[in-house]
């Protein structure tokens, strides 16, 4: 990951960044007479950069066209991916960033992004890892607060990749919960981590029926930050999908290739860890829970089948339709343990519904829930503000009426329609609090490069959580 460093003034063979506004430019004397032609050419022709030949150093210009806005800010996100490509191609180790307009703070945070890569099974001698190790920040020293917090949102999102690009061979239930430890350890939350007995013995009957076709028994992980500080009486809740791989249990994922990519089953609780990590790291004054049920959906001699029926963690007896609707299943015994806590808020996080990508594909992630208008737009200007984008969906009552079972209290699965909002329904039935469920099935893990997100788990949510409990903050 890159590090960012506070510089006092560039060297002379520095490779350099600039931000440059256009509206109403005029000479810069830190340019030539030819460059400050080239950059007002390049601003009438609307290019979002221009790169300078200084020889043996680059020298980029980016270009800031138009009303400054999350827009603005999203595109000098990725003008900054593409900035990072190509100091990677010249094999440079560092860059120098020269400006105080705050949007610094975008370009810095789109190249940190766009440099991640997960090469820890990388072993070809033909594999060039990027070179780029280090941003230097000039003569920005008042601003050493906002760069030090910025550098600790990019490395908790490169974090939380990390968690969803491990293959399940390596990110087993058990070896999550050892992941989660870590981080509470170097961060400073704690955590505490149910076995299978404890689980039983809590009667988590979603969490045991997923996993009862596994040789690998389930965790239930809690996690918790709470300083001194703290604002808020009652805490807010974070609940992470912790499975960690998904075959869809004896209903088999049936598509071509929709199996290659389910060891990102766990995106959820890799966003629950890492905001964890940031917000710990960030000593923000807030009482935050974080819960993740673990475990894979296996196919095994003691499998749980369609028609089954469960008893979950509140009573509530489920018929099982469909094994691969397990992700419910498991987050309704969070969810239910989440009363015990009297929280202020409770968001879920979890890779639920193929009919959530259906409905708006990989660009936003859908939202569900019954916590008030205030905080929901809240979360809606974080969405924009990180451009992490949200789609509320209703919660009506008519989804209910879908899950209605003739031998059990309910089903786990509704029609084809509307699959995202029966899925939520479902869930809605374990809560009695404020709450919101995010559906992350599209936006968690990319099969192609885009921008800033790499190829693999894009940490999705965390920058966004981590930008709207900041404005939680009083």
């Amino acid at each position: 990951m890159l590090e960012f460093k506070l510089k006092s003034k560039r060297n002379s063979n520095d490779n350099t960044v600039h931000l440059v506004v256009g509206k109403g430019f005029k000479k810069d004397e830190s340019f030539s007479l030819a460059e400050n032609k080239a950059i007002v050419k390049a601003i009438a022709d609307k290019r979002e950069y221009l790169m300078l030949n200084n020889g043996d150093f680059m020298s980029v210009i980016v270009l800031i066209h138009g009303e400054q806005g999350w827009k603005t800010s999203e595109k000098i996100r990725s003008v900054g991916a593409k900035i990072t490509a190509l100091l990677n191609e010249a094999k440079s180790e560092s860059v120098a960033l020269m400006t105080n307009d705050m949007l610094f703070l975008s370009l810095a945070e789109g190249m940190a992004l766009a440099n991640y890569q997960f090469i820890k099974y990388k072993q070809s001698k033909d594999f060039k890892p990027n070179t780029l190790k280090t941003i230097h920040f000039v003569g920005v020293k008042a601003l050493e607060p906002q760069i030090s917090a910025l550098q600790i949102v990019v490395e908790s999102t490169c974090l939380a990749r990390d968690l969803v690009n491990e293959p399940q061979s390596f990110m087993t239930a058990l070896q999550l919960s050892e992941e989660f430890k870590t981080l509470g350890k170097k961060a400073g939350f704690k955590v505490d981590v149910w076995n299978e007995a404890k689980i039983s013995a809590q009667k988590m009957g979603g969490i045991l029926a997923v996993n009862k076709g596994s040789k690998i028994p389930p965790t239930f992980n809690i996690m918790e930050y709470k300083p001194k500080n703290a604002q808020n009486k009652q805490p807010i809740v974070l609940v992470g999908k912790g499975i960690v791989y998904d075959t869809g249990g004896l209903s088999l994922k049936p598509t071509t290739q929709s199996m290659d990519f389910m060891k990102c089953d766990m995106a959820g609780s890799a966003v629950v860890a890492g905001v964890l990590y940031a917000v710990a790291q960030l000593n923000l004054p807030l009482h935050i829970i974080g819960l993740v049920p673990a475990t894979d959906n296996w196919i095994g001699e003691d499998s749980y089948a369609p028609g089954d029926v469960i008893t979950m963690y509140d009573g509530t007896t489920v018929e099982v339709l469909n094994t691969d609707a397990e992700g419910r299943l498991v987050l309704a015994d969070a969810l239910h343990y989440a009363k015990k806590l009297k929280p202020q808020l409770v968001i879920d996080f979890a890779t639920l519904t193929g009919a959530a990508v259906r409905a708006i594909g990989p660009y936003a992630s859908a939202m569900l829930g019954t916590a008030d208008d205030q905080t929901k737009q809240k979360m809606f200007e974080s969405s924009y503000a990180v451009f992490e984008r949200l789609i509320e969906f209703p919660l009506w009552d008519d989804y209910a009426d879908e899950l209605k079972s003739s031998i059990a209290d309910m089903t786990n699965l509704g029609k084809g329609e509307g699959g995202q909002i029966s899925a939520a329904k479902f869930l809605e039935h374990f809560t009695d609090y404020p709450w919101m469920h995010i559906d992350i099935a599209g936006t968690a893990f990319n099969h192609a490069n885009k921008t800033y997100n790499p190829i693999g788990g894009t940490g999705v949510c965390v920058r966004l959580m981590i930008d709207f409990l900041q404005k939680q903050i009083k």
